[in-house]
């Protein structure tokens, strides 16, 4: 792998899809030569093909932890304000896995008489020392590549709780409005969270939308409102009648079930 071909490739990890046009005006090279790159790097594994470009590989298992925090890092942090804005005082909420649901335990920091319920062991540290809220872990099998707890263990303890709120991220979101994940355990409990919860949240940034994963959570219209970044594609817009707020917008919402909060 050349130097262009790392610096490419950091770039996808952080924008999540980059197209051969931009990359050509970027580096400076022309369109053949960035399409030689992304071949190369596709056929090493690294990167998959696109129309007009490249993104992060699907396949059936997801990219390694760190990376995914790294990934979309200012767009999560917008995300997560946005998200964090609209939940009040006072409420009950579960955060499932994700490093977009750490990024709203961090946006919490302001909120008082919480109650959060959470299977991710990095949210309960983020939380730990909040005065403002009470955390209960729901057990389970820990994964231990992120912090992750999963297993019939964790479906169990989040059935104890009627809570009002679940906040829930997801690897990928297809144009069908399909929300997919990679691990069945997690999805498991997600979907635990969609039944108990009086309303759920989904937080994505953008490069979801480019993605896939092979384990379905839900369809997007079980969510009661979704946080992004950026527009939603055409196609996922006109099958997902869901309230959607952009990060950084007022509110940037597709006809559906009624206010964010």
């Amino acid at each position: 792998m050349n130097p262009r071909q790392t610096q490419i490739l950091d770039l996808i990890r952080h924008e999540g899809r980059v197209g051969v046009d931009d990359l050509a005006l970027r580096f400076g090279f022309t369109v053949q030569t960035i399409r030689r790159d992304l071949t190369d790097l596709a056929e090493a594994g690294r990167v998959e093909r696109v129309h007009g470009g490249a993104v992060l590989p699907s396949g059936t298992a997801n990219i390694a932890y760190d990376e995914r925090r790294a990934l979309n890092a200012g767009a999560k942090a917008a995300i997560a304000r946005a998200c964090a804005a609209e939940i009040p005082d006072g409420a009950s909420v579960f955060l499932g896995i994700g490093t977009t649901t750490e990024a709203v335990a961090a946006a919490l920091s302001g909120h008082s008489g919480l109650l959060v319920v959470t299977n991710n062991m990095t949210v309960a540290r983020i939380l730990a020392t909040h005065p403002g809220c009470e955390v209960v872990v729901t057990g389970g099998a820990l994964r231990q590549s992120d912090g992750g707890l999963v297993g019939p263990v964790a479906v169990q303890g989040l059935r104890q709780f009627k809570v009002d709120l679940a906040v829930i991220g997801c690897s990928a979101l297809d144009a069908a409005g399909d929300v997919l994940d990679f691990d069945l355990a997690e999805v498991e409990v997600s979907r635990a969270a969609l039944d108990t919860a009086r309303a759920a949240w989904l937080v994505a940034d953008h490069a979801k939308f480019s993605r896939t994963a092979p384990a379905r959570v839900a369809t997007l219209t079980a969510f009661a409102a979704m946080f992004t970044d950026r527009p939603v594609p055409p196609a996922l817009a006109a099958r997902a009648l869901v309230p959607v707020t952009l990060a950084g917008t007022v509110a940037g919402m597709v006809a559906g079930r009624g206010d964010p909060c």
